[in-house]
């Protein structure tokens, strides 16, 4: 078995009540809950919330919100594995030893598709090597052409530079290794790895390359108004 667990908590800053703003003319947190249901994989669709009315309008959306989320583990501080671990200990309806993954599907990801959630899982299943798959995206912000300022504004290269060499913040980017950063969207990690290695990730992960825009993440206003100009241009997006 497999379950998706979403994370909702009601404290946002950059964006009053992000997980419930409506988009599409519809709260955000529903676009994600779709998505789960509609991969046909989770035999349970769970949101952890610290909010009752999130938490309502979870459940009119079809997920189970069995109860709400601690205060203590919903602060700008809290770690993913504190929530996690309660909702897997206090949440799950299933026996934990017959569920196999857990998925993490994040509101603020609302493009992810049914699809993208069927073809990271698969892929996880076929590597037998991996405790988790993650979702990522190819970065053309080079950690080669980062800098540290000291009090002074004296700037020093973030990473170490080879003597003799051209430095890496003075050759062309795309003359530079190919990387990946993590993005938001998607994390599915084997049950028994979690509780291991008592990590969300495990030891070893898979990266999973999330499709267009699949992988954008609603941070700020701008996004919002972003996503809201991608969704008039490209509808189908949330289909």
């Amino acid at each position: 078995m497999n379950i998706a667990l979403i994370p909702a908590r009601a404290g946002s800053k950059r964006i009053p009540s992000k997980n419930i703003t409506i988009l599409n003319g519809e709260p955000l947190i529903s676009h994600t809950i779709r998505s789960a249901l509609k991969s046909n994989i989770f035999s349970e669709v769970i949101v952890s919330t610290d909010s009752q009315e999130i938490g309502t309008i979870a459940k009119a959306y079809g997920a189970k919100v069995p109860l709400l989320r601690p205060s203590k583990f919903a602060t700008d501080s809290s770690s993913d594995i504190e929530w996690v671990q309660h909702a897997i200990s206090t949440m799950v309806e299933n026996p934990l030893e017959s569920i196999e993954t857990v998925a993490i599907l994040r509101p603020t990801s609302p493009l992810r598709s049914s699809n993208s959630i069927l073809n990271a899982l698969g892929l996880l299943k076929a590597n037998k090597w991996a405790d988790s798959v993650r979702a990522m995206e190819v970065t053309y912000k080079h950690p080669g052409k980062m800098w540290v300022l000291d009090k002074d504004n004296k700037a020093r290269p973030y990473l170490d530079q080879i003597v003799g060499s051209i430095p890496t913040y003075n050759r062309p980017t795309q003359t530079l290794q190919k990387l990946w950063i993590q993005n938001a969207s998607l994390e599915i990690v084997k049950l028994k790895a979690l509780i291991r290695t008592n990590s969300i990730s495990g030891n070893t992960v898979l990266g999973f390359e999330m499709p267009g825009f699949e992988g954008f993440d609603l941070n700020n206003m701008q996004d919002l108004e972003y996503l809201e100009y991608l969704i008039l241009k490209y509808p189908e997006l949330l289909k």
